[in-house]
């Protein structure tokens, strides 16, 4: 199998953009520390930022926004899919249900 490296360095790229958007909803808000996200990125760990984005922005009033970028995160990196094939409440998941209240709310 060959892999398109330039469409899978677009990928990440439109991913960590989604990601970096998301993460600066949070900036800036107390008690929030983005220094374990700022690593993942970093290392390209997207998936990790992923998480750590989501259980940091869970139990905040987020505007949806944060939750859009998210969401184009998740499906950009096909979390959704994975999703369907584990027992447990993922990251995915709740994504999908915060964006989901959000968007009733506007």
């Amino acid at each position: 199998m060959t892999v398109d490296r330039e469409a899978l360095q677009a990928g990440w790229n439109r991913t960590r953009s989604h990601l970096d958007t998301a993460r600066a909803h949070l900036a800036g808000l107390p008690d929030i520390d983005l220094s374990a996200t700022l690593e993942f990125l970093e290392h390209n760990e997207l998936g990790l930022a992923f998480n750590c984005i989501v259980d940091l922005g869970n139990d905040l009033d987020l505007p949806l926004a944060f939750w859009q970028h998210l969401d184009r995160a998740a499906r950009e990196m096909r979390l959704y899919s994975e999703a369907l094939h584990k027992p447990y409440l993922t990251s995915a998941d709740l994504c999908r249900r915060h964006l989901a209240a959000a968007s009733e709310q506007v």
